[in-house]
């Protein structure tokens, strides 16, 4: 595969699948990827490149948990396997502790989704239906000030990706939300 050759969609998949385990981990990064499909288009980017690069952004998470490795280790196994530069900069830069800058929309709008997606997905459980059909940008709001609620999920994560695509965080939040409503069925909210 030569630099500027994207792998398929199915090569990505076999990856996340032959690297994660565990089902939420994958259902994240198909989330991801909805979501980076969806800006891809508003944003007029490449719609493929930009879903591969969220399918992709956490596949080596369980074999790499922590700030350490993760996912600098995996960015090095794509390389080796040929992936674009531009992939692997933009799943660099998805974490904030690399230091790597987003220097692209693509890598910018994956920061910026990330963590959303992973809150938007908790918002979802805790509605009585479980379903992202039940989540609504203000309740999303007033979860994101409560501490105890998906703790995991870094808040400033949200706010500064916002602030780095030059968007309205309601905006944000209702866009990335949309994006996830069109693949509700695959996530099983």
């Amino acid at each position: 595969m030569s630099d500027a050759e994207l792998p398929s969609r199915e090569r990505a998949l076999a990856l996340v699948h032959e690297w994660i385990q565990n089902p939420n981990l994958r259902k994240h990064c198909l989330a991801v990827e909805a979501a980076m499909r969806h800006h891809a288009r508003r944003l007029g980017g490449d719609e493929e490149r930009w879903g591969l690069v969220g399918l992709v952004h956490d596949f080596d998470w369980e074999r790499h948990p922590d700030a350490e490795r993760h996912p600098v280790a995996g960015v090095a196994f794509l390389r080796e396997q040929g992936w674009p530069e531009d992939v692997c900069q933009a799943v660099l830069g998805h974490a904030r502790h690399t230091g790597v800058a987003r220097e692209t929309p693509m890598a910018r709008v994956l920061y910026a989704v990330d963590e959303l997606c992973g809150f938007l997905v908790a918002c979802a459980l805790v509605t009585p239906n479980k379903t992202l059909a039940e989540v609504e940008v203000k309740g999303v709001r007033k979860k994101m000030k409560r501490a105890d609620f998906a703790r995991n999920v870094s808040r400033e994560d949200i706010v500064d990706g916002a602030a780095e695509l030059g968007v309205d965080l309601d905006q944000h939040i209702a866009t990335t939300l949309e994006a996830l409503q069109g693949i509700r069925g695959e996530l099983g909210l």
